[in-house]
């Protein structure tokens, strides 16, 4: 005697997808928002760039809530002397570097992040560094 399946092929994903939409959704909440939005909650000031990279500045919360893992987007931009004629390599890299901690409603947090290896030394061209929020979260209280 052989069995079948009780549940297979599409017969399985709707059955998941039932359950997944059953469970409570309060602990999932995303939300994507602009720049302007971004830069409205949490921003980053007194920034410092050293000749060997390495970015230290603050960053700092705007709104009336808690922030937490605040990511920033570090960029080191290689620039050619000579655009028209680049060379071989592009030594361009960016790395996310994500601040420990919370930062209080209308409070800062020092950061200092040095780029690991060391950024690549050659002639022909400067870096720009820029640094900017990558994403954080908002703890935002639980209303009654």
């Amino acid at each position: 005697m052989t069995t079948a399946p009780l549940f297979h092929g599409r017969g399985r994903i709707a059955v998941l997808a039932l359950v997944l939409s059953a469970l409570p959704q309060a602990g999932l909440s995303q939300s994507v928002r602009s720049k302007e939005e971004v830069a409205r909650i949490v921003g980053v000031e007194n920034l410092k760039i050293s000749e060997d990279g390495t970015v230290s500045g603050e960053v700092r919360n705007r709104s009336s809530n808690t922030i937490r893992d605040v990511q920033l987007l570090v960029r080191y931009t290689w620039l050619w002397e000579n655009e028209t004629k680049p060379g071989k390599d592009d030594p361009s890299t960016s790395t996310y570097y994500t601040l420990p901690g919370e930062i209080a409603p209308n409070g800062r947090s020092p950061f200092t992040h040095k780029p690991s290896p060391a950024l690549s030394r050659m002639p022909g061209g400067r870096y720009e560094t820029s640094v900017s929020v990558g994403g954080f979260t908002e703890v935002i209280p639980q209303s009654r």
